[in-house]
């Protein structure tokens, strides 16, 4: 299988290296490295990767710059991934790419991408269409949508968390320490409790969840 494509956008120069780097020991191409969103814009089709990694704040505002070149890069290239990276948690950002529609979105903090494994799982499932949220943001994203989830009990909230992250059954069985019939029991009372219906792939349970957090 050949290697995963990226074009990488950020102001510092040092984080943009250190980006590269760390996307290359993940088995990343990165055929583009750019210091503002308008240079990667404008190379995008003719490089056609297969995710842009773009920093949230980019010149020349420093406020949402790389949600809207995530935003127009899709327009350009429907098909490209986007992983969104931000020093802190913006959750209306996220919201915001999220409601631009589709799959293969990611938006994590900085501090996440320091662990190769979890880079090398968010990009494998960005590039595959699925959409991962950082732990933080799925818990602000929570925060703001009480009323409903106060039924959750505290185990169910933790698989709720874990299904948004884009994770397996299994795999949340595997992290939680509990058996996978317990899981599926969990997932099947949250669904009931946020009246969605359990479309039988991770990838649309997915979409799900965050079609209700965003509601």
């Amino acid at each position: 299988m050949d290697a995963l494509r990226a074009v990488v956008a950020d102001d510092s120069l040092l984080l943009r290296e250190g980006l590269v780097r760390v996307l290359a020991e993940a088995g990343v191409d990165v055929v583009g490295a750019y210091p503002d969103a308008d240079q990667l814009l404008a190379d995008l089709v003719d490089l056609s990767p297969d995710i842009a990694v773009l920093d949230v704040r980019m010149p020349p505002t420093f406020r949402d710059e790389g949600v809207r070149a995530a935003i127009r890069a899709r327009e350009l290239l429907p098909q490209v991934g986007i992983l969104l990276l931000s020093q802190y948690v913006e959750v209306a950002y996220a919201q915001e790419l999220l409601s631009s529609g589709g799959g293969g979105i990611g938006y994590l903090l900085k501090d996440r991408v320091a662990s190769l494994q979890e880079l090398t799982d968010a990009i494998e499932r960005i590039a595959s269409g699925g959409t991962v949220l950082d732990p933080e943001v799925i818990s602000q994203l929570i925060r703001r949508r009480r009323d409903p989830l106060e039924t959750l009990t505290p185990r169910e909230r933790e698989v709720l968390t874990l299904i948004a992250q884009g994770r397996t059954n299994g795999a949340i069985a595997s992290e939680l320490v509990i058996g996978l019939g317990a899981v599926e029991k969990n997932v099947t009372s949250i669904f009931a409790k946020l009246n969605l219906a359990d479309s039988g792939t991770d990838h649309r349970r997915v979409l799900a969840v965050l079609a209700w957090l965003q509601r």
